[in-house]
């Protein structure tokens, strides 16, 4: 197959992704329904979560067009079975956007398909073991990236565009015109899925591309000449997919965490708490993955030491190191104890508004409340009477006048309230 077929081909999916897309974004940002309160209705958010395969099919559709016109040469079985087996994972996909499966059921897919390319390609029985673990893992490495706005999109076609560099390099163009038509795919979906996202790539389009680069990388190592370090070129060509999945077991074992359970532990998630935006992530992501994309597309192409590929993956483990450093999980929520109607505070916090304002009240009650009388205070026997002249002031109401034994009325004290001079008075007048 000659450059302008990979061109074309590449043309040819650009347009199909893009049309796709265009038609299933429309559909699935129309106005909400009236009658469906608050929110799109589902079918509108399956399209959303579904819209990865768009990019499947503008691939595929381009891919099997281009094969079916003779293109592929001796490669076309690889090619073919290669395609077959991306069909499968990606259709798999599909059905779990719209209603999850079991890993273990997934995890075998994959194994059948990545064993479908092998036995189509040709392998020895070692290498055809080889090949399917490293396809399954990588696939899974890739859909792991999957966890913000444009971040696999991008990831994935830095690296389709080292392997397309590669298999021209390798002098095989065949294998050249699957990763040539993922970059035209992914170039055209990019639009769509970049932050906000209308789009997402979901698991169809989030496992078709892990596994059409995994497959594609594993089909250019077994077909490269000798002499071009491919077993040590070409894996570096994955480094940041791994090293995601790296970060985020360690994370997880830490944690005592099941390492099935979905959390925000990735490397974007990471980058977001230290106060960089989605699509500044997804950008310093690619720039990432692009260092050792570049340095394994130069030594496969021996204009690079073999060794030089030592510094891409010191850097990865250096970024790693550093990201583990970043607290990935909140830590619990403790709500404070009740002892009664009283809630305890915090020791150094200041206390809280309805505790001061309690208290307030409580003192206001306290200065309103009238004075008690103190032990040993003089009682006087009786008060004066109603409408008496000279009741102590202050009483609500006057009671009956003492009176003296010979029946007058006794004489208030004086107000210096001297208790001798008003009972010698008192003596006088009777």
């Amino acid at each position: 197959m000659n450059v302008l077929g990979i061109i074309a081909s590449g043309v040819a999916a650009l347009f199909i992704t893009v049309a796709l897309a265009k038609s299933v974004r429309r559909v699935a940002l129309r106005p909400r329904v009236p009658d469906e309160p608050g929110g799109r209705a589902p079918r509108a958010e399956a399209l959303r979560r579904a819209g990865g395969a768009t990019a499947v099919l503008g691939v595929g559709t381009a891919t099997g067009a281009a094969l079916w016109l003779g293109a592929g040469a001796d490669a076309a079985g690889s090619v073919t079975g290669l395609l077959a087996g991306a069909g499968l994972v990606a259709a798999l996909g599909l059905v779990h956007d719209l209603k999850p499966l079991w890993a273990a059921l997934r995890l075998t897919v994959q194994v059948a398909a990545a064993v479908l390319v092998v036995c189509l390609a040709g392998l020895s029985p070692a290498g055809s073991i080889l090949a399917v673990l490293w396809i399954v893992l990588v696939t899974n490495a890739f859909a792991l990236l999957d966890h913000a706005d444009g971040l696999l999109t991008a990831v994935g076609l830095v690296t389709a565009a080292g392997l397309l560099a590669c298999a021209l390099a390798g002098g095989d163009p065949a294998l050249a015109l699957l990763p040539a038509t993922l970059v035209a795919g992914l170039a055209g979906f990019l639009l769509h899925t970049w932050h906000p996202a209308r789009l997402r790539l979901g698991a169809a389009g989030a496992q078709f591309t892990g596994f059409a680069l995994a497959a594609s990388g594993a089909l250019i190592l077994a077909a490269a000449p000798s002499g071009r370090a491919a077993w040590a070129a070409l894996p570096a060509l994955a480094t940041v997919a791994l090293a995601d999945s790296a970060l985020v077991l360690i994370s997880r074992r830490r944690a005592a965490r099941s390492p099935l359970r979905d959390t925000d532990d990735h490397i974007a998630h990471r980058l977001r708490r230290v106060r960089v935006t989605v699509p500044g992530a997804a950008v310093l992501t690619a720039l990432w993955a692009a260092v050792p994309v570049a340095t394994g597309t130069l030594v496969y192409a021996k204009l690079l030491h073999p060794a030089f590929l030592l510094l891409p993956l010191a850097g990865t483990a250096a970024a790693v190191y550093a990201l583990l450093r970043i607290p990935p999980y909140a830590p619990p929520r403790t709500q404070p104890t009740r002892t009664g109607s009283s809630r305890t505070t915090p020791s150094g916090a200041a206390p809280s508004r309805t505790a001061t304002s309690r208290a307030n009240q409580a003192r206001t009650n306290t200065a309103r409340r009238p004075e008690t009388s103190t032990p040993g205070a003089a009682i006087p026997a009786a008060a004066p009477a109603t409408g008496a002249k000279g009741s102590a002031p202050g009483n609500g109401a006057p009671a009956a006048t003492a009176r003296t034994a010979a029946g007058r009325p006794t004489v208030p004290p004086p107000p210096n309230g001297r208790p001798a001079e008003a009972a010698t008075a008192a003596a006088e007048r009777g």
